[in-house]
């Protein structure tokens, strides 16, 4: 039996509201969000040409996301003559739509505040994020906790209960 290494996310990023150019000047056009689950994974959207400081994508990207990944990063950018410059930055956790276990095909939607090069609010970031799976799985795959031990003979454990689902029938 073949071991996941990772799991299939889907980002939807919606809209940004707010940007703006050097801390004062409004984003006027030519704005596209970069996301990454691990930094050699990034998936971009296309780029806005009229949404200004308030564009709108509404684009699906679909990545992989690696069993060890803490978090995912949100950049939005902005194409200038030299390239392009990064407008803001969101590092999202997992935990904020996963709920401490990969909570399957639920889609959560999420608004962050991102920052820029010198730690200062640049606007905010909308966005959707389901994790993708089977829609046959079982309780036991898709509704797994981590259990904490309690109380024994009066005396409180520091050690972790663990273990394994067993299908139950009447």
């Amino acid at each position: 039996m073949e071991k996941a290494s990772s799991r299939v996310i889907e980002v939807n990023v919606i809209s940004g509201e707010d940007f703006k150019v050097n801390r004062r000047n409004p984003l006027k056009k030519n704005v596209f969000v970069i996301v990454r689950s691990d930094p050699l994974n990034p998936r971009s959207t296309g780029m806005n040409t009229e949404g200004g400081c308030n564009p709108i994508w509404n684009e699906k990207l679909v990545m992989d996301l690696p069993l060890h990944a803490s978090f995912i990063t949100v950049e939005v950018h902005c194409e200038v003559r030299s390239g392009s410059k990064i407008i803001g930055t969101a590092r999202i956790p997992l935990s904020d739509f996963t709920g401490g276990y990969l909570s399957v095909n639920y889609l959560n939607f999420l608004s962050y505040r991102l920052r820029d090069a010198n730690g200062e609010k640049n606007g905010i970031i909308n966005l959707s994020v389901k994790v993708n799976g089977p829609t046959n799985m079982s309780c036991a795959t898709s509704c797994s906790q981590l259990w904490f031990g309690g109380p024994m003979n009066n005396k409180f454990s520091n050690g972790i209960v663990t273990g394994i689902p067993v299908s139950y029938r009447n």
